[in-house]
């Protein structure tokens, strides 16, 4: 892979942070989750800054900090659920050194892997499982059309890095 970067996408709970740590074990790159990048240089939580100032501020703080890891060299950067649902964001990572993989998730299984899950502020809802279901159907088309890559995330953590890296 050289220098380039790999950059994860897909609907929450689809393994981007589990997978994007152990991939860069695996090959030997820096891991970069976007959302805690954010938090960090914001000194608050994802869902403190949709409480505080909305999510519209939000995807401002996104915007800026895709185009900062897409400068980086040799890392995997795991987006945020909403990131690459975002035009100008996928135009921002393919910059010709990026790859952008999709870990493609049934929306089953991202309904068992989120279940009692509190730190999403999109899903804070009564009605957080039709809100989650709409939400996947609307954004999985955008994945795929943002996607250089798309592996079956609904296998275990070590199969999907296996067939990520014999894809790349």
């Amino acid at each position: 892979m050289g220098r380039n970067n790999i950059i994860l996408c897909g609907f929450m709970g689809s393994g981007k942070s589990t997978i994007g740590n152990l991939l860069s074990k695996k090959m030997g790159m820096a891991f970069i989750d976007l959302d805690k990048y954010i938090e960090k240089k914001e000194q608050k939580t994802v869902t403190q800054i949709f409480e505080e100032h909305g999510e519209a501020y939000f995807r401002q703080l996104e915007k800026q900090a895709a185009k900062e890891l897409s400068q980086k060299n040799g890392v995997i950067v795991a987006t945020g659920g909403g990131t690459l649902t975002f035009q100008e964001n996928v135009d921002t990572f393919r910059n010709g050194k990026n790859k952008i993989v999709l870990l493609d998730v049934p929306v089953e299984i991202v309904a068992q892997r989120l279940q009692g899950d509190t730190t999403r502020p999109l899903l804070n809802r009564s009605d957080k499982e039709q809100a989650m279901t709409e939400l996947y159907h609307r954004r999985l088309p955008l994945y795929r059309n943002a996607a250089d890559i798309i592996v079956d995330a609904s296998n275990s953590p070590l199969k999907v890095c296996m067939d990520i890296m014999d894809a790349l």
